[in-house]
């Protein structure tokens, strides 16, 4: 087996508190979205800097309180992106963790969360 890529679903609960926080905080793109009728739940796939994610309103797709861990790099100019945007229900901190990394963590408005990190060089990760 070679695995082309994961992507994670998350369940969401709100078009429009999803669209300001992917799109207009973390600064994801919308790839496509997935409605059947007018008035039904969406299914999006949103991607920013090669990470691809589902948004789901559907119920049984996902739980909210999924955790994305996410390793990367340029992290301390995400988080300085993140805090100048100043988004009025998150400021997240850049926080050195056990594993030798940076990581900042953000909650989206169900209750999601993504940790994105950075080995810190010179550290045994």
């Amino acid at each position: 087996m070679t695995v082309e890529k994961t992507i994670p679903v998350l369940r969401i609960f709100d078009y429009d508190k999803a669209i300001e926080f992917y799109i207009d905080w973390l600064g994801f793109t919308i790839v496509w979205e997935h409605r059947f009728e007018d008035n039904t739940p969406v299914y999006l796939e949103v991607e920013k800097d090669g990470i691809t994610l589902h948004l789901s309103e559907h119920h049984g797709d996902g739980t909210p309180g999924t955790h994305v861990f996410v390793w990367c790099t340029g992290l301390k100019a995400f988080h300085s992106m993140l805090i100048s945007k100043q988004y009025k229900y998150n400021r997240p901190g850049l926080e050195e963790t056990f594993y030798n990394a940076w990581c900042v963590t953000v909650n989206d408005p169900f209750n999601n969360r993504i940790s994105f990190n950075e080995r810190i060089p010179g550290e045994k990760n």
